[in-house]
Formats: C-alpha cells, sequence, structure tokens
C-alpha cells in the first residue's frame, strides 16, 4: 500500500467574519465547493523561491471547539495540508512577565491546554472556589510539534510591528470577561499562560490524530483584548489583520516547503 502525501501547501482558518475578511485581504482567493459537503473552501496560491505553492482557507461555522475539530478535520482528509494554521483573535494577559503586551500582539503556542475540562463540585472538594460552588479541573493538554518549534521561534525574532509571544493558550468552551475566572482557573494551573482562545486545542488534536499524513498544527492568534471586564470589539480588525500577517510570514519565508 502506497504512503499518502501531503497534497496542499497550506491550510488556513478562522471562524469569526473579521478574522475572515483579514484573509481575504492576502490572496486573491477562488471558491471550492465538494458534492455533498456545504463547506465553501477557498483556494490560493502564493511563490516562494521562484516555486509555486497551494494554499486553502475555510471558515468555521461556528466558534468553540466542536466546530473547529469537525471542520479541521474536513480540510486535512479533503486536502491534505502539510501546515494546519489557525489565524484570528485572542484574548491576552497583564501579567508581570508579559507586562508589554499590546493590543495586535502575535501570541504562538508552543502547548495548548484546556483550561475549562473539569467538574463542577461543592467547595469542600474543590482545588478552585467560587463563591459556594467548586471546580475541580481535569487538564488535557497537547503540544505543537518540536521540530516546528525553531521555526516559530525564528519567526518571533523577525522584524514585526507587532510583538510575538510564545507560551502556553488556554483554550475553554465560554469567553472570558472576568480577572477572578483569569487568577483562579487559568494562572493557577500554567502561571505562564500567555493568552487565551475558544478554538485552538481543537485544532492542535485534531492534527495531531489524524491519518497519515498528519499536517504540522500552528496557531497565529492576535490580542484583541485581555480577558477582563474591560474586553470590548474595539481592537478586533486590527488584531485579526497582524495575526494573518504573521501567518503569511511564517509560510511565505520561514517555514520549510522542500
Amino acid at each position: 500500500m502506497s504512503k499518502k502525501k501531503y497534497e496542499t501547501d497550506v491550510a488556513l482558518l478562522s471562524v469569526t467574519t473579521t478574522e475572515f475578511k483579514a484573509v481575504m485581504l492576502f490572496h486573491d482567493w477562488r471558491a471550492k465547493t465538494f458534492t455533498g459537503d456545504d463547506q465553501i473552501y477557498d483556494v490560493a496560491t502564493f511563490e516562494r523561491d521562484g516555486q509555486e505553492h497551494s494554499l486553502v482557507h475555510a471558515k468555521i461555522p461556528e466558534m468553540g471547539m466542536t466546530g473547529t475539530a469537525v471542520t479541521a478535520m474536513k480540510v486535512i482528509h479533503a486536502f491534505r495540508p502539510r501546515y494546519l494554521i489557525m489565524v484570528g483573535i485572542a484574548a491576552g494577559v497583564v501579567k508581570k512577565e508579559l507586562e508589554d503586551q499590546l493590543y495586535g500582539d502575535v501570541v504562538v503556542p508552543d502547548i495548548i491546554w484546556n483550561y475549562s475540562a473539569g467538574k463542577f463540585v461543592s467547595k469542600d472538594k474543590a482545588v478552585i472556589n467560587y463563591g459556594d460552588m467548586g471546580f475541580l479541573p481535569r487538564t488535557t493538554s497537547v503540544r505543537i510539534p518540536e521540530e516546528i518549534m525553531p521555526y516559530l521561534m525564528k519567526a518571533a525574532k523577525g522584524e514585526h510591528e507587532c510583538h510575538v509571544y510564545i507560551g502556553p493558550m488556554a483554550c475553554g468552551s465560554s469567553v472570558v470577561a472576568s480577572r477572578e475566572l483569569l487568577e483562579k482557573q487559568i494562572y493557577t494551573q500554567y502561571q505562564h499562560t500567555a493568552g487565551l482562545d475558544m478554538e485552538s486545542y481543537a485544532v492542535a488534536y485534531a492534527a495531531n490524530n489524524a491519518d497519515d499524513p498528519r499536517p504540522t498544527p500552528i496557531i497565529a492568534k492576535s490580542v484583541c483584548d485581555f480577558a477582563d471586564s474591560d474586553k470590548s470589539d474595539d481592537y478586533q480588525r486590527f488584531a485579526a489583520y497582524t495575526s494573518c500577517e504573521f501567518a503569511k510570514y511564517l509560510y511565505e519565508q520561514i517555514l520549510p516547503m522542500d
């Protein structure tokens, strides 16, 4: 039985309309569909070192890990990409070691963990308490393949208008707009968490558990707020743009394409 080969160089995933519009700015896309599949795929090409490379994009129909995992698997099955890159927006953090994190800065995780996995129990049985209610975490995590990390670190050190942070990404099923939840449920488990979103875990999990040839998952999401009571939509367009710009820099200049 012959070994399957990669058929597409890069696949991009986005979820919100704002992220979709940002992706559309960077290439001359054309729509592609398959019989029996309602998903619209956008295909394009990019040139690197005199060679043409293939690119596909899919907009996930709803926020969260379920729709993301399904769409990611559909893209992997239909296009067999070498790289599966999720772009878009995320919540940043305000901590001493990341005190200069600003709107538009890019978070590229080396590990992604599911902060919402766990069990709600009485406070006397919990390690995290919210009033009379307790939460017992059952943290699960996925890692970005080690062999790709040197390329991500090289890209992070490149010249960018925004900073690029490499560190843990927290992923959960709900939007976080509470400093208390950030302190109790996020920092107590992974204190060096650099960003939060609702989809990244599913992208990495789908890629790492697909059949051969498995794509390399990469998350590049930019800070649009800081997961607190001041959360707003004011910087989403800017963050979506810087995320896509960094992803484009990755596949057009850094990631190996041989």
